[in-house]
């Protein structure tokens, strides 16, 4: 199962699914092959809403992104639960 989590905390987001995670793969920026965190803010929930991601992953996300200020840092593992 794949889960996101605060990078900064390490607190859990929730769970998302293979297709959400292939959304975020494939519409954000990774710096290497092995990069597994995003930054969010509300601009990027706005490009990924306009990209037409799951309504599911960009409700997860809009609770934990601020809606004033700075966004957050996000990784993505594959938990063995």
């Amino acid at each position: 199962m794949t889960r996101l989590y605060n990078k900064q905390t390490g607190a859990l987001i929730g769970p998302i699914t293979d297709d959400q995670l292939r959304d975020l793969i494939d519409l954000l920026v990774e710096e290497s092959a092995d990069d597994r965190d995003y930054y969010i803010d509300r601009d990027t929930l706005d490009y990924l809403e306009e990209n037409q991601v799951d309504a599911e992953l960009l409700a997860l996300l809009r609770k934990h992104v601020p809606e004033e200020g700075e966004g957050i840092d996000i990784e993505w593992r594959h938990d063995l639960a």
